[in-house]
């Protein structure tokens, strides 16, 4: 019918068919026009469609007691750390989970975490399990070898190969 509508030099919705006779309003595109009342539905299967994916993220995501104790099976000590890194993983997937919902003028605060501690003390320990965990990439780059690129040592960019190597 919109084929026959276009030839006629009616416009008419591609998704319903209504005219621009019957339609509030129709926006054109490349040969194609969408009336007001199908962008509503549109946005309305989107937005169920982003609702589905929220909760599915959301029920992936361990709450940071479930963290702890997954840490505590394999890391001695530490407590405060453990606690402190299992809240900070928590809340940084809750800010990913909800980020599309909010207003794009919202800014939403980038959040670090640098540990600190002399050697043996299971910095990287922690790091790894955690990324176990969460079933992320984890790799270890010597921050003393990197050097700008063309000079003696490894490049920052070997980093990142690391990474997308271990995701596999």
């Amino acid at each position: 019918m919109s084929k026959l509508a276009r030839n006629e030099g009616l416009k008419v919705c591609s998704f319903c068919g209504k005219s621009a006779d019957t339609a509030r309003r129709l926006i054109a595109g490349p040969g194609v026009y969408i009336c007001d009342e199908c962008v509503i539905v549109c946005k309305k299967i989107l937005d169920e469609e982003d609702d589905l994916l929220a909760a599915e993220f959301k029920e992936d995501i361990p709450t940071p007691k479930e963290i702890k104790e997954y840490l505590d099976q394999y890391v001695i000590g530490q407590e405060q750390a453990k606690k402190v890194l299992s809240v900070a993983v928590y809340n940084h997937y809750k800010r990913v989970a909800m980020g599309h919902k909010l207003d794009p003028d919202v800014e939403m605060e980038k959040s670090n975490i640098l540990m600190i501690g002399p050697t043996g003390t299971g910095k990287t320990l922690l790091a790894r399990t955690l990324a176990n965990k969460l079933k992320v990439p984890f790799a270890i780059a010597d921050a003393t070898t990197l050097t700008e690129a063309g000079y003696v040592g490894e490049d920052v960019e070997n980093i990142l190969l690391k990474l997308i190597q271990n995701a596999g």
